[in-house]
């Protein structure tokens, strides 16, 4: 097994006025060559956004864009017609393919958005652009790990163009789970939302992060009530 550990106080970060953003991968302004991705997962930006402001209409291609709100609403519109807004409880993916053009904005005037930005390289190249949103709320569990995202149309959650699947957890303290490998070869990447937790006999906090691969399953428990994000991806570009 071998791990890396990134503590929440190592993370870049940039503070627009408009947009407070903390990057666990080197991003825009942020570059740390020993910080560039976790196997194909690119960017882990941890962001919150004014009431009422937002990202304008920009350009993506070939980038798996996964956004999971913690607070507030986040309003969505792209180049293919869509508009949804996603909440706590949503996770949104956004499989951009050979190009798409999307804005993303509080859309509410009165309190802040919170949400993740996760960006995952693509398992092949230049596909036809794609938009998905599920809720997550009525497969939440207590003291357990459930999938929101894998590479399987079919399966629970939203899928995308990767054999990545990534899993959330809400314990209680002292209570554990133990996560399994999908794919021979994956590595996992854990975020801890909330809380407190131990990985493997490393101690964790809120916005810790911790890699791990050269595994077949990892150990997670809580030290104090917590919520915890993995992403198992390919370590292979």
């Amino acid at each position: 097994m071998n791990t890396i550990i990134h503590k929440a106080e190592t993370r870049g970060h940039a503070n627009h006025g408009w947009l407070n953003s903390h990057h666990t991968f080197s991003f825009a302004n942020y570059h740390n060559p020993e910080r560039m991705h976790f196997g194909v997962l690119r960017v882990l930006n941890d962001d919150t956004v004014a009431a009422g402001m937002g990202f304008g209409t920009h350009p993506h291609d070939n980038m798996e864009i996964i956004s999971i709100p913690l607070e507030g609403d986040l309003e969505h519109k792209d180049s293919m017609g869509n508009v949804a807004v996603i909440k706590e409880g949503d996770v949104q993916v956004l499989s951009a393919g050979t190009g798409i053009t999307h804005s993303e904005y509080n859309k509410n005037k009165d309190k802040e958005v919170k949400f993740l930005q996760i960006w995952v390289f693509p398992k092949e190249r230049n596909l036809d652009p794609r938009y998905d949103q599920v809720s997550i709320r009525d497969i939440a569990k207590d003291n357990a790990f459930y999938q929101v995202l894998s590479p399987n149309k079919d399966d629970q959650g939203v899928w995308i163009n990767q054999d990545a699947w990534f899993h959330l957890g809400k314990f209680e303290k002292g209570k554990s789970d133990t996560y399994k490998i999908n794919k021979e070869g994956n590595g996992v990447y854990a975020f801890i939302l909330e809380g407190e937790v131990e990985i493997e006999g490393q101690k964790l906090s809120r916005r810790d992060g911790m890699g791990i691969w050269d595994t077949e399953s990892i150990d997670v428990k809580a030290t104090a009530n917590a919520r915890v994000l993995l992403m198992e991806v390919p370590m292979s570009l």
